[in-house]
């Protein structure tokens, strides 16, 4: 094969890569979409509507009258995704939380040494406990309730189980 085959081969490569690219471009001249005034997508109905502002907001009933018909094994169920971080018998050891063993009534940060947030340590030097309604405030949003904890829990929703908790907790003593 001579040197002039070699240059008809490589002009017709380039040229069909040439007529390629002629072809794209006059597609996107051609064929370009209209660009949007304002770019997204239009929704229907004209209002955003959040699911919480779409759903009423149901008042929850005091803890004093949640108590009432709260139950020591529904808390007791309740608590075994908390077993991964806190242990709960007499003597049990502290794990990434504390031991709960009488922590209901008790002063808030009960065990000396453990590492509490400095949060949870101002409230201890204030002389404040971990009463029922704490609690109940604590285990709905930690976070909520005590900025700066270290706890990364975020909550219980419902009200019920957080009664049935409390009681579990409450009974440990």
């Amino acid at each position: 094969m001579d040197s002039f085959e070699l240059n008809k081969i490589a002009g017709a490569v380039l040229g069909v890569a040439l007529l390629v690219m002629g072809l794209n471009m006059l597609d996107g001249i051609v064929g370009a979409p209209a660009k949007p005034k304002v770019p997204g997508y239009e929704l229907p109905g004209g209002e955003v509507a959040s699911a919480a502002a779409a759903a009423p907001a149901v008042a929850e009933a005091p803890i004093e009258e949640r108590m009432k018909t709260a139950d020591v094994g529904r808390g007791e169920r309740a608590v075994g995704s908390c077993k991964a971080c806190h242990s709960f018998e007499n003597g049990g050891a502290n794990k990434v939380g504390p031991n709960l063993w009488k922590v209901v009534d008790g002063p808030k940060a009960h065990i000396d040494g453990f590492g509490y947030s400095a949060a949870l340590r101002d409230r201890k030097a204030k002389g404040e406990k971990w009463g029922v309604a704490e609690l109940d405030a604590f285990l709905k949003r930690p976070s909520a309730y005590l900025a700066g904890t270290s706890m990364s829990f975020a909550g219980v929703t419902r009200p019920d189980q957080r009664a049935d908790i409390i009681a579990y907790l409450a009974s440990l003593k």
